[in-house]
């Protein structure tokens, strides 16, 4: 079972739910990609990551067209906002799905403010795609 999870930045909310997805089940082959990579992963979802033990800190913020000859079960988009343009992919996929959340990245404030941010956003990744994967993924395995 092969999923590329897609963003923008392919630094933040992506990673997440990366991270997550390699942790549900090793059957999976997980991928992260973005259209305008960062080319580094944003410390704050490192970091929330880590919390809640998960290492993220070897991904790499990789650009979509490093997996555009390749065939898909999933590409799941995880953007947010309506303000914010969630990209297409335009490989070989069985199943496109969109699973939009907050992106905690361009939040302002307080450090406890940010850092309860992408907390919150986290736990909506590891909610939103366990779902995907025990009602979707796994009777597949």
């Amino acid at each position: 079972m092969k999923i590329l999870i897609l963003c923008t930045g392919n630094s933040c909310r992506s990673q997440m739910a990366h991270g997550f997805m390699q942790s549900f089940d090793s059957r999976m082959t997980v991928c992260s990609a973005g259209t305008q990579a960062a080319g580094k992963l944003n410390a704050g979802a490192v970091a929330a990551m880590k919390e809640i033990g998960i290492d993220i800190s070897n991904h790499t913020s990789d650009q979509v067209e490093k997996y555009l000859g390749e065939e898909w079960d999933y590409v799941v988009t995880v953007c947010g906002g309506a303000n914010e343009a969630c990209p297409a992919f335009i490989g070989k996929v069985k199943h496109r799905l969109h699973i939009g959340f907050d992106d905690p990245s361009h939040v302002t404030g307080t450090e406890e403010f940010i850092i309860s941010e992408f907390r919150r956003v986290r736990d909506e990744i590891k909610a939103g795609f366990y779902k995907l994967y025990e009602e979707q993924i796994k009777p597949q395995l």
